[in-house]
């Protein structure tokens, strides 16, 4: 749970720092959402990628470089997987928690 959450954690503030620009429909045309773009913190965003929001599953080990895994919106996609994984890592350490203590074990889950 932890390292999922802090990866997730790192590459968010990472990217929302130094992120290059990303390609968000497929035509070419970078849009820019970091800080060293001349964003402030207000419309700094992490964009995502028609690419990286489809089900597809981009990793970084499939392209060509690490620029075009960044181009391409790699970072919007490992933030988002590893935050839902780390969200059921500690749903599950809340169930065995709530299991432990004698309570109803879903009662943790269902909230």
């Amino acid at each position: 749970m932890i390292p999922t959450l802090l990866t997730a954690t790192s590459v968010f503030i990472i990217a929302f720092i130094a992120a290059p620009p990303v390609d968000i429909d497929g035509i070419h045309e970078p849009i820019f959402g970091s800080l060293l773009y001349k964003k402030n913190v207000i419309s700094g965003s992490i964009i995502p990628t028609s690419i990286a929001i489809g089900f597809h599953f981009y990793p970084i080990w499939e392209t060509a470089s690490v620029d075009e895994w960044l181009y391409n919106g790699g970072p919007y996609e490992l933030i988002v997987l590893h935050f839902l994984l780390g969200v059921a890592c500690y749903m599950g350490h809340e169930w065995e928690l709530s299991f432990c203590l004698g309570m109803g074990p879903w009662i943790a889950v269902a909230y």
